[in-house]
């Protein structure tokens, strides 16, 4: 059987589980591209990402006398809740391994679908560590995050419903962290559409796909201190990086700042809540790939976003964005002078969100002051005109 027949197999397992997710054009991201960008969302699966779709194709797949035995996963929250909701469908037992700081709704959530979540490590690397030494003492299965070829396959559905959804799609753009998901969507459309140009995208703290396929065989990521938690994998899956390499991927990365920023643009432009690490596609347009011929399709992986993780990256994607400006003014220490300055703020247009003293920088004179302000304000060009202002009416500015 041919991988594409695979998939087409694994699609036919779905029928009735996974969602189609719908394809929705991005103007916004059209005009800055050049060509048609189709945000594929996955967003909208069930359990919140693509995960299911590996997750169940694995476990349905399990012979009966295995599935009895129940099945083990490690995940920091998303391949937790699709391997969660995949047991609940087929009635197996499930205990999930998760990293101590994964994001809380991600862990209630998984709860919710009936798993048993131990909290465990740092990373998921250290999650599957112990999911593995739990999978030999007790006979559980282990449902591998990615590196298994029926979870590549799970995936790979994704990209026979883009062909069918964006029938001239010329080039995808999917998101990398163990390697599974791009696997499914490399595999598809190398024997159903040879033509089609797929992109991977890593977080640049979290990339260990650009210097394994240099050496040639997997190795960890240099660094794992991302925002996209979901793209957070210390080392690429054997089988995933085996049709990665062979059908020599081109891999992007991109800065927390574009994730924050394509995070802020989807919200804002597109009308959906993603992930950091479900943004990654649209940060890399945004970021910029080169001349991309369209028609496009970015992935958009998953939506399972913690609220307190939401509020914090959109204020990084407005203070990267030019919307927000941290200042920082010494005043003379005397009354009315920092009412004086909020007034001048207020007339350049700009909206004070937080003001702070510091009486005891080591630089500061006796009879000084040091006022840290955060300023929302209209964009980059607002930014430059409310320190210009600020400099003309004489403050003295020391950070901005």
């Amino acid at each position: 059987m041919s991988r594409l027949d695979d998939v087409r197999a694994a699609a036919q397992l779905l029928e009735g589980v996974a969602d189609r997710t719908p394809v929705q054009l991005s103007r916004a991201l059209s005009h800055l591209v050049g060509a048609d960008v189709w945000l594929k969302c996955e967003n909208l699966q069930r359990a919140g990402s693509f995960k299911l779709r590996g997750a169940y194709v694995r476990m349905a797949r399990l012979s009966p006398e295995e599935q009895a035995r129940g099945v083990v996963a490690a995940s920091a929250g998303n391949h937790a809740q699709g391997v969660a909701l995949a047991a609940r469908i087929l009635g197996i037992t499930a205990v999930v391994y998760m990293p101590a700081d994964a994001a809380l709704p991600k862990i209630a959530a998984t709860r919710d679908y009936g798993a048993h979540v131990e909290l465990v490590g740092a990373s998921v690397d250290e999650a599957l560590i112990h999911a593995r030494q739990y999978a030999e003492r007790t006979g559980a299965i282990l449902i591998h995050p990615f590196d298994h070829e029926d979870v590549v396959a799970g995936q790979g559905t994704i990209a026979l419903e883009i062909v069918e959804q964006v029938p001239d799609v010329a080039t995808v753009v999917v998101q990398i962290g163990g390697g599974g998901l791009a696997a499914g969507v490399v595999a598809t459309l190398a024997e159903l559409r040879p033509e089609v140009r797929v992109i991977g995208v890593q977080a640049a703290r979290a990339a260990s796909y650009p210097g394994s396929l240099a050496a040639g065989h997997p190795i960890p990521a240099p660094e794992l201190r991302t925002m996209a938690d979901g793209m957070a994998v210390g080392t690429p899956g054997v089988v995933p990086f085996g049709i990665l390499a062979e059908h020599h991927i081109e891999v992007r990365t991109v800065s927390e700042e574009d994730l924050s920023q394509a995070l802020l643009l989807v919200a804002e432009r597109a009308k959906m809540l993603v992930e950091p690490s479900g943004a990654a596609s649209v940060a890399a347009l945004m970021a910029g790939v080169g001349e991309v011929k369209g028609p496009v399709v970015a992935i958009l992986s998953g939506g399972n976003i913690d609220p307190l993780v939401l509020m914090r990256v959109v204020r990084h994607g407005l203070a990267s964005a030019g919307r927000y400006l941290q200042l920082r003014v010494r005043l003379d220490d005397t009354p009315g002078a920092l009412a004086a300055l909020l007034k001048d703020l207020a007339d350049t247009g700009g909206n004070v969100m937080h003001v702070s003293h510091a009486r005891t920088v080591g630089d500061l004179q006796l009879y000084e002051v040091a006022i840290e302000v955060q300023v929302e304000t209209k964009g980059p060009d607002h930014c430059r005109y409310v320190v210009q202002q600020l400099k003309a009416a004489g403050y003295r500015l020391t950070d901005s």
